[in-house]
């Protein structure tokens, strides 16, 4: 029987399939949210402002910021926990979404884009640079994943992250100039396009998953301690879609049998049509979602 219009993304070690049909799809208008009450504005406020605080002090801030906003002590204990466990699950979602699609892809670069003051205000280059990125996007096919960040040296903003570029503008050439961060000379690759229109860039080619991994872990930890968010391509998919042969799930990983483990080499189907055994350049020929 196998698995029909399986979501299929790859963890890391395995690959595996998520049988969609076997979830109760939502029907209607999606549930209002609940209004924001004033414990929930004043835990969020503090739950930021302590992530930059050592571990065993940000408790102790979150409950010096809800005091008398509950009748009990209690009360504001269990709120407190409540809310904190919200926040771990949602954080761990996020992580579950991004490393599957990081693990779908195959990057090529990773780009830091830093802007003179003499093209651009702060502002103007944010504006642009997302802009650019969109273009690029939809007329040259660019992926990525990325955040803003200011450098602690000078607290310049800069824009860095993975990159999939198919078709690359402008040329990428040596450069030599000073390290501030490393106090030395360097050679960085740079991009003679965005250099003239924002003032720096810099592409490292990305050689090994475990760069990807290590990048994507660092993003993470930035927008956790800024409360920042990453900037994601559109449709950079999550999963793509096959079904699946008996032969190829080697073990099922729950009693309903709706999420399973593939071998390695199972055999991709799109709507009957035997693809062929899993591989970049098959995965490529998929229907993708999200």
């Amino acid at each position: 029987m196998g698995i029909r219009e399986a979501k299929v993304y790859y963890d890391g070690s395995h690959y595996i399939a998520i049988d969609s049909n076997a979830y109760p799809k939502r029907k209607g208008r999606s549930r209002p949210k609940p209004p924001v009450t004033v414990e929930k504005q004043e835990f969020d406020k503090a739950y930021n402002e302590s992530l930059s605080l050592p571990k065993r002090e940000r408790k102790e801030h979150i409950n010096e910021a809800m005091d008398g906003l509950f009748k009990t002590e209690e009360m504001q204990k269990e709120y407190i926990e409540r809310e904190t466990e919200k926040k771990k699950r949602n954080r761990l979602v996020r992580m579950q979404r991004l490393f599957r699609k990081i693990n779908l892809q195959t990057w090529d670069y990773f780009c830091t884009f830093t802007y003179d003051s003499a093209k651009h205000t702060e502002e103007s280059f944010k504006k642009s640079l997302l802009n650019c990125l969109r273009h690029l996007a939809t007329n040259k096919g660019w992926r990525y994943i990325g955040a803003w960040e200011y450098s602690p040296e000078r607290e310049r903003l800069h824009f860095h992250g993975i990159f999939i570029i198919p078709e690359m503008i402008g040329e990428l050439i040596e450069v030599r100039d000073w390290s501030i961060k490393k106090h030395r000379m360097q050679t960085t690759i740079q991009n003679t396009h965005f250099n003239n229109k924002f003032g720096r860039s810099d592409f490292e080619q990305v050689e090994r998953r475990e760069d990807v991994i290590s990048t994507a872990l660092y993003l993470l930890k930035y927008i956790e301690k800024d409360n920042g968010k990453l900037i994601i391509s559109r449709n950079l998919p999550t999963f793509f879609k096959s079904d699946i042969a008996d032969e190829d799930i080697l073990c099922y990983m729950d009693e309903e049998n709706r999420k399973a483990i593939l071998f390695d080499n199972f055999t991709c189907i799109d709507e009957g049509v035997l693809m062929g055994q899993v591989s970049k350049e098959v995965i490529e020929k998929m229907p993708k979602c999200n």
